[in-house]
């Protein structure tokens, strides 16, 4: 089954949204993200990229990130992809997507992802 992350609504002036279209108050801390039998929400974290390396899921080419904002971490995973410039350790990343679990632990599939510079405030 393939999904698309959300995307900010319009603005009523019909420009488009400003940055990633999202308030502070859309944003999650980890800790507050879990997907339950009731549903799988669409969430936004911030964070620092922990470990990023490159493992096969089912045959397929995928990157796995360790995303951490200081209250908890989750997986961040690219599938078909073995690499993405700039997703490397140490670098702030902001993402959104539906939230599920994978053995007990939060999972981001396929985000929407931004690159932040490192030492923002957005990184968790």
């Amino acid at each position: 089954m393939w999904w698309l992350p959300a995307r900010p609504e319009p603005a009523p002036d019909g420009l488009p949204p400003q940055g990633d279209g999202l308030s502070e108050s859309d944003r999650r801390r980890i800790s507050e993200c879990r997907a339950t039998a009731a549903g799988r929400p669409v969430v936004t974290v911030s964070g620092t990229l922990r470990a990023v390396s490159t493992q096969p899921v089912g045959g397929v080419p995928a990157l796995r990130a360790e995303l951490d904002d200081g209250s908890a971490s989750l997986d961040v995973v690219w599938l078909g992809r073995d690499r993405l410039s700039g997703v490397v350790p140490g670098r702030c990343l902001t993402a959104s997507g539906r939230m599920a679990n994978l053995d007990g632990h939060p999972v981001l599939f396929n985000p929407r992802y931004e690159l932040r510079p490192p030492g923002t405030e957005e990184c968790g």
